[in-house]
């Protein structure tokens, strides 16, 4: 198999994830749901642990609570990878075609290529981000289609809120680079520990995965407050919310992620800003080892379904040659 256009690429990295996120789905509901829980919002459901918002979230709205922004979601997923694996396979190329015969990429200039991907994806795909959290936040009578929810934010929030997090977003393009970081460490670290054991040879499949699982979660714990602030700044009060006081309604706005940050420190304690790292974490592995298995035979179809076209875009203009 040739070297893929950045187009095939793209398209092989949006079916893998869009794939990797319908299988965990749910575990970004109920992430959500507890990044955004206020206790200022008396009445509204309490969730005690990821296992207790998943029953209480399938006893109170059955499957479709679970599923809510789907179709949101997944959009955004195709947009989302499809535009980092466009941009990053485009970067990378010209960077290849500019370095002498024979030169390799460094460690740095890869994460930094990857960072710039990333930022270029969220300018385009953040105001899907923002709707996909407003729908899996809304309580279940106030929960509105995509674009009428997209009509909502305009209406009362302008075009500036559906790019709420746009500063949050940015900082957590390090993610990739700060997961790599650690990676490279940890292998280190193992292969230390084998040579140590008298063990020879390279890493298993196995041990890289677990190095890139612990590495991912590492990666996590170091940005997940600004993860969770970013979700604060997309999601808006319910509007069955008549009780609350001017003073509390103020205290749920928020000017960017240092004022989330501080807000939710002050109710909720250093422990407010980790609220769902544990159900993030078990996602994010879980869709980036779904991803990276998937990729590669989406990689073939999409090239197969291209060669297919090619060929009978082939066969009719022969066709009409001959016809003429």
């Amino acid at each position: 198999m040739g070297k893929p256009s950045p187009f095939a690429d793209a398209c092989a990295g949006a079916l893998g994830a869009v794939f990797a996120n319908s299988l965990v789905f749910p575990l970004d509901v109920i992430k959500t749901r507890l990044q955004t829980q206020n206790k200022l919002l008396k009445g509204s459901e309490v969730y005690h642990s990821s296992l207790d918002a998943f029953l209480r979230i399938l006893n109170k709205e059955g499957l479709a609570g679970l599923y809510s922004g789907l179709g949101a979601g997944l959009f955004g997923t195709v947009a989302s990878a499809f535009s980092y694996f466009y941009f990053y396979s485009s970067i990378r190329a010209k960077h290849v075609a500019s370095l002498p015969a024979g030169a390799e990429i460094s460690t740095a200039v890869e994460l930094l290529m990857g960072a710039l991907a990333g930022a270029l994806c969220q300018v385009f795909t953040l105001p899907i981000a923002v709707i996909t959290t407003r729908q899996q936040t809304a309580p279940q009578d106030e929960r509105q289609s995509f674009f009428a929810t997209f009509h909502d934010i305009m209406e009362h929030e302008g075009v500036a809120g559906l790019w709420k997090g746009f500063k949050a977003s940015m900082v957590l393009c390090s993610n990739p680079a700060i997961t790599y970081g650690m990676f490279e460490r940890v292998k280190a670290v193992w292969l230390k520990r084998r040579a140590a054991l008298g063990k020879a040879g390279g890493l298993g499949s196995g041990e890289v995965f677990l190095i890139g699982a612990l590495s991912k979660t590492l990666a996590t714990v170091v940005t997940y407050p600004y993860i969770m602030a970013k979700v604060r700044m997309q999601w808006t009060v319910p509007r069955s919310a008549t009780d609350l006081s001017e003073k509390d309604r103020q205290s749920m706005k928020y000017t960017g992620s240092i004022d989330v940050l501080k807000k939710v420190l002050a109710t909720d304690g250093i422990q407010g800003w980790y609220k769902g790292m544990q159900t993030q974490i078990v996602k994010a592995v879980l869709c980036q080892a779904i991803l990276f298995v998937s990729k590669e035979e989406f990689l073939k179809l999409t090239l197969a379904l291209f060669a297919f076209l090619e060929g009978g875009v082939g066969a009719r203009k022969s066709n009409t040659t001959l016809t003429n």
